[in-house]
């Protein structure tokens, strides 16, 4: 007689697994087409929400790539705040220099979540350059 076991799926299988990659594509594509609409300045319902949406999403993406570190509920609250405090510096920085539009915002928006992505990428880049330069054991 043969004992057959019933192995339970591993957390990567099943139905829903690629959920998450397609609602990060789907998120990238509203936050891509919010900065377009916005820098274009395209007369559309959908422009105000998804350009708020970018807003949100690109500075808290590159903040939260920094803090790999914590965990993924304090990385999430952490790096939505920091977008907030990110777009209301660029607001005010923009507001007290007399220089308010909405597509130098955006563009503001987008040029510090881009530096801040780039310094988080150096920092991991030169960590691993160190980790594999010290000796095994």
């Amino acid at each position: 007689m043969q004992t057959l076991r019933i192995e339970t799926p591993s957390p990567g299988a099943g139905p829903g697994r690629g959920l998450s990659p397609l609602l990060a594509g789907a998120a990238t594509a509203v936050a891509a087409a919010g900065a377009l609409l916005a820098l274009t300045d395209t007369a559309t319902p959908l422009r105000g929400p998804c350009a708020l949406f970018f807003l949100l999403t690109a500075p808290a993406a590159a903040i939260a790539t920094a803090l790999r570190g914590l965990r993924p509920f304090g990385r999430a609250v952490t790096a939505l705040a920091g977008a907030v405090v990110v777009d209301m510096l660029v607001a005010q920085t923009m507001l007290a220099l007399h220089r308010w539009s909405v597509r130098g915002g955006v563009a503001a928006v987008a040029a510090l979540s881009a530096l801040i992505l780039l310094a988080a990428a150096s920092t991991a880049l030169r960590q691993a350059r160190i980790s594999k330069k010290r000796p095994q054991g």
